[in-house]
């Protein structure tokens, strides 16, 4: 018990410590918990043979990572998805299995090795690369999801890797020649890749009982998710007691992770299905939040472990061969998927990102080596190489990432792909940009007969707007000559409400240089964004959620107390306070010095909340008098 504790101690304060440093850093969290794991293994030697046993429990985050991501989508969307998955993903299955094993025979290895070690080598790491596109936002980026159908495509790609890899063994099924020359017998597995020692529903069976077997397998968790998910949870929630919830959500993802087991499919692959499935119920946000903090602590035990794992004393015996065989599988899979990209029409960031973010190996990587060696398809000394060159490039991947937002930020946007709208008509109004924001101003305008040019870039919203009656013109409002032909030279009023704060500024500043006289409504993301609008010369500066915000601060008021009245003259008065306070912070706001570390900027917005304060409660004061 004592050792135990030791234990949990030494990969908790080595993730409390190395993480937040390597965040601050920029470097991310991921590359900060193995170096956790590194530090505490083969630097001081505080863990060591509890790693291997600790990583298969911590391979439970990879699970709940894929049912959370599975809460995300909804049946139709994978749907949608299907030709990446079986395009993209296959492609670039096929295609980095084939190079990684020419290089192998080019080494002197026999095909069948060389094509154990393609598969094993092709898989990328679903857990860097998911954790790492979640942290930085890019998870729904065209490059985030083309990585995503590969990884996906992948996962599902492990189950007849399993069944192919013992029909390449150089020995007959079910012997390993150890170390010394001598055989050792082993349980045979089957194909679909039950474990050594564990139970199986499908061992022994012939070929058409494991098929239906695994489709019911299968059925089970869909069938389940529809028809028994809300009278479970509400069987749960008469309980009353909120652990019950959470124990609900952990007995759902580990008992799909069993039951798949108990068929030889992949845990993550069928708790990301049950997240499919379960992407549509009214308990999604509730499954979500239970299991989010216990997905990020596996995670992170699983990436530490990775670390920890790594035999140090093999690595020195020839690091430069171990470094330079662990570039060539990033170099090789690199550039299939490079040409892969482009072949599915990714360019830009998208391109890059799908190229650096998926070249390494993966954690599926040590399963089917060890599988490998197993079935005597891999010689054991070649195998425990190729350990070590799996967890070198996962260590690598985090630099490629941090490579690929050096690349970004140096990278122009890439030009559209579609054609710009001939714009044969002019206005008094100009809106640019038609999302939310712009909806609401474009549908009042028009309602008070006032004619709108609006422009927008995204094709599947013009075309939503002409279902509708509303005619909209296709194009990327910052270009010129684009509002040019909309009028600017006549119109009255612009109004910018595009999305990217950047170009809500850009397209400011053009539209002020070329017409002075040009009333410009604009769309603010933040306080800060709203500086930087006066300065590029807007008239009017809408914050995207003040106005919400101080209307259910005005219901909040008015139920707590206070009359309709007496809520509309506060909510009056801070509105015109904080119009007056963003002018005055204005003159000490300092682009190039966060707002933290301006002490003018702090010391005058303390100033003027405390203004505020008073005028309020004098306000509440003169109130009360008159109601007394």
């Amino acid at each position: 018990m004592e050792n135990f504790l030791f234990q949990a101690t030494i990969y908790l304060a080595a993730a409390v410590i190395a993480v937040p440093l390597a965040a601050r850093l920029g470097l991310g969290s991921v590359l900060g918990y193995l170096a956790a794991g590194i530090i505490i293994g083969p630097v001081l030697g505080l863990v060591g043979s509890e790693t291997q046993d600790l990583q298969h429990f911590a391979e439970f985050g990879v699970v709940m990572m894929l049912f959370l991501i599975g809460l995300e989508l909804e049946p139709r969307a994978l749907w949608d998805m299907r030709h990446r998955l079986i395009g993209l993903g296959g492609l670039q299955l096929l295609f980095s299995t084939l190079a990684l094993m020419a290089a192998a025979i080019l080494a002197g290895e026999t095909w069948e090795v060389g094509l154990a070690v393609g598969l094993a080598l092709s898989l990328s790491s679903t857990a860097i690369v998911l954790q790492t596109l979640s942290e930085k936002g890019l998870m729904q980026t065209g490059g985030g999801r083309s990585m995503f159908s590969v990884l996906l495509t992948q996962d599902i790609a492990v189950i007849p890797i399993l069944a192919l890899l013992p029909l390449l063994a150089i020995a007959p099924l079910g012997v390993v020649l150890n170390g010394d020359g001598s055989i050792q017998r082993v349980a045979e597995e089957v194909a679909h890749g039950a474990t050594q020692g564990g139970l199986s529903l499908v061992e022994g069976l012939p070929g058409w009982a494991v098929t239906l077997i695994t489709l019911g397998a299968v059925a089970s968790i869909i069938l389940s998710g529809v028809y028994l998910t809300r009278p479970v949870f509400r069987y749960i929630h008469a309980a009353h007691l909120r652990e019950m919830y959470t124990a609900l959500a952990l007995v759902i993802v580990v008992g799909i992770s069993f039951l798949m087991t108990l068929v030889g499919l992949s845990p993550a692959l069928g708790a990301f299905l049950a997240g499919v499935v379960l992407a549509n119920s009214e308990f999604r946000h509730e499954l979500e939040s239970d299991l989010e903090p216990f997905k990020g602590l596996l995670l992170g035990l699983f990436f530490i472990t990775v670390g920890a794992g790594i035999n140090y004393r093999a690595f020195l015996a020839d690091p430069l061969d171990l470094i330079g065989l662990a570039l060539l599988v990033i170099v090789a899979k690199g550039t299939v998927l490079y040409f892969v990209g482009r072949a599915f029409n990714l360019r830009g960031r998208d391109h890059w990102l799908f190229t650096l973010g998926l070249a390494q190996a993966g954690e599926f990587g040590f399963v089917l080596l060890a599988f490998s060696t197993q079935q005597n398809v891999i010689p054991q000394q070649l195998s425990e190489k190729l350990l070590l060159v799996v967890a070198l490039t996962m260590l690598i991947t985090p630099l490629l990432f941090i490579a690929y937002d050096l690349l970004s930020k140096r990278m122009k946007e890439v030009a559209p792909k579609y054609q710009a709208d001939k714009i044969d008509e002019q206005g008094p109004v100009i809106i640019a940009g038609i999302g939310r924001f712009g909806q609401i101003v474009n549908r009042l305008v028009r309602a008070s007969g006032v004619k709108t040019i609006v422009l927008d870039h995204d094709m599947e919203t013009i075309q939503l707007m002409r279902r509708f009656g509303v005619k909209g013109f296709l194009g990327d409002p910052t270009r010129p000559e684009l509002l040019k032909a909309a009028g600017l030279a006549k119109a009255r009023v612009l109004v910018v409400a595009l999305d990217d704060p950047e170009n809500v500024v850009k397209l400011v500043a053009f539209a002020r240089r070329e017409r002075p006289d040009l009333h410009i409504v604009a769309r603010a993301h933040d306080r800060h964004h709203v500086f930087e609008l006066y300065r590029a010369g807007a008239n009017d500066i809408v914050r995207e959620m003040f106005d919400s915000s101080l209307r259910a601060g005005r219901y909040v008021l008015e139920n707590i107390g206070l009359s309709e009245y007496e809520a509309a003259q506060a909510e009056q008065m801070f509105y015109t306070h904080d119009r007056y306070t963003v002018q005055e912070l204005a003159k000490v706001w300092n682009p190039g010095v966060p707002a933290s570390e301006n002490p003018a900027y702090i010391q005058r917005a303390t100033e003027l909340e405390k203004e505020l304060e008073a005028a309020l409660l004098e306000l509440a004061q003169e109130n009360a008098k008159k109601s007394a």
